[in-house]
């Protein structure tokens, strides 16, 4: 692959969700959802960045806040023939100039070389749960 321009937006116009999917899923990077629900998750997220490279996207992440003082990353994914190219850390970069004086947490048991080269440091615990049984919800149905 030559040079080739990748542009970040903050834009949910224009993503073919069910593409988008089936990247998602190529790559190893499918939690599950429909590409409706994936649609949903994006739509509803306060602040979204998107990476095209020409009519594709070839990344996505999105920031959960509550426009205050917390703010969760999730879903970051580069195409696996972008990465390394510095696309995941400008889709970040992008969000967290929307949410200035946060705390920013977020969860990953890879990459940690790109999340801490952005200022994210470990914290001693993460907890959690799934209510009732993963993805078994109305937006998966």
């Amino acid at each position: 692959m030559g040079v080739v321009t990748v542009r970040i937006d903050v834009s949910l116009e224009g993503v073919d969700w069910v593409q988008a999917k089936a990247d998602l899923a190529a790559d190893d990077f499918d939690n599950g959802r429909t590409p409706e629900a994936l649609r949903r998750s994006f739509e509803q997220s306060q602040h979204v960045a998107f990476a095209w490279s020409g009519d594709r996207v070839v990344g996505m992440a999105r920031l959960l806040s509550d426009g205050v003082c917390n703010a969760y990353l999730v879903d970051v994914w580069t195409a696996s023939a972008y990465r390394r190219r510095g696309i995941a850390a400008a889709m970040i970069r992008r969000l967290l100039d929307e949410v200035p004086g946060q705390h920013v947490g977020l969860q990953t048991h890879e990459v940690q070389r790109l999340y801490e080269s952005l200022g994210f440091r470990p914290q001693p615990e993460f907890w959690s749960v799934v209510v009732g049984s993963w993805l078994d919800n109305d937006a998966n149905r």
